[in-house]
């Protein structure tokens, strides 16, 4: 919906507004081509607008005589002013206040049909002393607003299903889809999709992006598409041409809830100007596990109150640009072993604790307003100890929080109160497809209160399935429209809505490609790289001088490129050795003689950070074996130091997009002061952390 008209609001924080009913404008009784009416979205009462710097963008809906509602084309419609010395309307329903005090209707018509919303200019409530002026949007009310439960009536059992369907398109017949493709377009409406997921391989080019994601908008029957897609940053983010914003840890460090506001709506501002309007992030894990192989650098830390407070800081700076956020992955993955793409983890802890860790975060962010929350594949034992049979090998395991009535529908909507969408984790993953039947798994989370079933397997089964629970009364219609009642709810909320015409292709563009990947964007990335590196230990080591004639060698193997360039940028007598394991002779021969030495380590599981690993042995050698100073950075995960505790000095990066490695290596060299601090514990020998929570040094 007129997204060009949004890019001031980027930064602004989508508030509730004062509002007060008036009787409802009467509309025509003569439809015309199927619309029975013509209202403006800012009156639907599931929607929160806002004047931002005395401008308000109105956007007119067609509502057709099935209940379905479309975005009018502005070239049918006249805009008028009750009153232009209070505030003024164009052709595309802008309006713009001049300041003066009063009350105006702004009216549009489509030559039968019309609506009206009332904009006042009064003081501002609340302020002592000279008061302070501002707009103020005054709805109207009545049936005619009531979108959701109009649609809702008018739309067949298959139109239902198809509106909690989130298929992904990563590829077709093996080959990466980066344009529309007939055969998609015409899945997307034999099954009246709800949604689809984008990859990493969809979403290559920004003009390319653009394109694909107005095509599938195109493709839509009757009501706009959630396009959402896994922009997280750090480890997890999908967009080959935007900014690479440091990931979840790296915030953590900062310590800095400005800045993962900043974070949020700068991603927020890229997907949005790409037509992409809701991501799956922020990652709300605590990950209070460091043998975790799925969460680690993804979460924002071990403290509840840490991800509680960036968690929602990133939710705020995302929404506020108009893309749905969703917080994942409920109940909690951070406490645990198992990667649920290969296995079914286990939280075993009761309700109390959940409640003061694992739930903290995800409780703070529904009473933020957060959009969604995704599930995990992880089973709660202490909360739901169901147990079905494997149709794996046929043992009994328990029932994960995904499949899990008593977590999704008896803690999270009735105990914590949550009336916003649920969005299973993706049904393809291994905790899911290893025990579960295609079908059976998604009937599952539909009975546990789901809205949303992301990536099932074998989409003509499942839709299928869907349709012959419901027919049979296993699943009841009711139950359908309340998960139908929530989307529409959200689409609505955020402007999601089908185009009567298709918007300008080439003004998207252009808009996305001033916007993705910005200079206002990359400052943001740099100044989160810059605050996150940690300097863990440093025995007078650090920093070194960059315009010395000293000889320094970088040494290590995933990544170690990218840290070389980085740090030969700034000290061009540095060369590298590029090594997986233990040093040859000749190898140590040549660095004998380095005056400093900096050894990258690259790890995501236990098993890459044991000391007897290839990578550990060969850092340990360096510092063992070479008279020379040691500097160690942990490329990805901070845990690193636990397998080379006496280098002498070490630094904790947490990911490895190009900022951060750039933020490392300034940093060695003394130009960026490290200010972060370890937003999770280090372990030691005997129970005793090696480094503590909220551990760091400067210079």
């Amino acid at each position: 919906m007129k997204r060009l008209r949004h890019r001031r609001s980027i930064y602004m924080i989508i508030a509730a507004l004062v509002i007060s009913p008036l009787t409802p404008q009467t509309a025509s009784a003569d439809a015309h081509d199927g619309q029975d009416d013509l209202i403006l979205l800012e009156n639907v009462p599931e929607t929160e607008p806002e004047i931002i710097e005395d401008e308000l963008d109105l956007t007119a809906l067609n509502v057709h005589d099935d209940g379905h509602f479309t975005e009018a084309d502005d070239s049918n419609l006249s805009w008028s002013s009750s009153n232009k010395n209070v505030a003024a309307v164009d052709e595309e329903g802008r309006v713009t206040l001049s300041g003066q005090n009063g009350r105006t209707f702004i009216t549009v018509s489509d030559g039968t049909n019309e609506d009206r919303i009332a904009i006042d200019h009064k003081p501002a409530k609340g302020n002592k002393g000279k008061p302070d002026f501002e707009g103020q949007i005054v709805k109207e009310d009545g049936e005619r607003y009531e979108l959701v439960n109009q649609a809702i009536e008018g739309m067949t059992i298959e139109e239902k299903i198809g509106q909690m369907l989130m298929p992904d398109f990563r590829n077709w017949d093996g080959d990466n889809v980066t344009e529309m493709l007939p055969e998609i377009e015409q899945t997307v409406k034999d099954y009246h999709l709800g949604g689809v997921i984008l990859f990493r391989e969809n979403v290559v080019t920004t003009d390319q992006t653009a394109e694909l994601v107005a095509d599938y908008q195109e493709a839509s029957e009757k009501y706009g598409l959630l396009m959402t897609i896994d922009q997280e940053g750090g480890i997890v983010t999908r967009l080959q041409s935007g900014t690479d914003m440091p990931g979840n840890m790296a915030l953590g460090a900062t310590r800095s809830t400005d800045l993962g506001e900043n974070v949020g709506a700068s991603i927020g501002a890229e997907l949005e100007s790409l037509g992409i309007n809701m991501n799956l992030a922020p990652v709300m894990d605590v990950n209070n596990n460091p043998d975790n192989p799925v969460i680690g650098t993804r979460s924002f830390g071990e403290d509840p109150e840490l991800v509680a407070d960036l968690g929602i800081a990133y939710t705020k700076g995302l929404q506020s640009t108009g893309v749905a956020a969703t917080a994942k992955h409920f109940p909690g993955h951070g406490d645990t072993a198992v990667d649920s793409h290969l296995g079914l983890p286990e939280v075993p802890h009761d309700i109390d604790r959940l409640m003061d860790v694992e739930l903290y975060p995800f409780q703070q962010a529904m009473e933020a307003d957060i959009d969604a929350i995704m599930t995990a594949h992880v089973t709660f034992p202490k909360i739901d100890d169901t147990t079905v049979t494997s149709k794996q090998d046929g043992t009994e395991v328990t029932l994960p929080a995904t499949l899990s009535p008593k977590v999704l529908t008896g803690l999270m909507r009735e105990e914590m109160g949550y009336d916003g969408l649920i969005i299973t984790d993706a049904l393809n993953m291994g905790a899911i497809t290893d025990h579960f039947g295609s079908v059976d798994a998604v009937i599952r989370a539909v009975n546990a209160g789901t809205d949303i079933v992301l990536m099932p397997v074998g989409l003509e089964e499942v839709a299928d399935g869907l349709l012959e629970v419901v027919e049979n009364g296993e699943i009841s219609e009711e139950r359908v429209e309340e998960s139908v009642e929530r989307i529409l709810t959200l689409k609505l909320k955020r402007g999601i809505l089908k185009a009567e015409s298709a918007p300008d292709l080439e003004d998207i563009i252009s808009n996305a490609e001033e916007t993705v990947g910005s200079e206002e964007h990359k400052e943001v990335e740099k100044q989160a790289s810059d605050q996150s590196i940690t300097l863990v230990k440093n025995d007078d080591v650090l920093p070194l001088e960059a315009d010395s004639n000293e000889e320094i060698a970088v040494v290590g193997n995933t990544y170690i490129n990218d840290l070389y360039d980085a740090v030969q940028s700034r000290h061009e007598n540095t060369e590298l050795i590029q090594a997986s394991g233990p040093l040859s002779d000749e190898q140590l021969e040549q660095i004998d003689e380095a005056d400093h030495i900096i050894a990258g380590s690259y790890t995501f599981n236990v098993a890459g950070r044991d000391e007897d690993s290839a990578q550990m042995q060969l850092v340990n050698q360096l510092i063992e074996e070479l008279d020379v100073p040691v500097t160690g950075v942990g490329i990805r995960n901070p845990y690193d130091v636990m397998a080379y505790p006496e280098a002498d000095a070490y630094i904790a990066q947490y990911g490895f997009n190009q900022s951060s490695f750039d933020s490392t290596a300034a940093t060695i060299f003394g130009e960026n002061s490290p200010s972060g601090t370890l937003p999770v514990t280090i372990p030691g020998q005997n129970g005793e952390p090696l480094y503590e929570f909220g551990h760091g040094l400067n210079y």
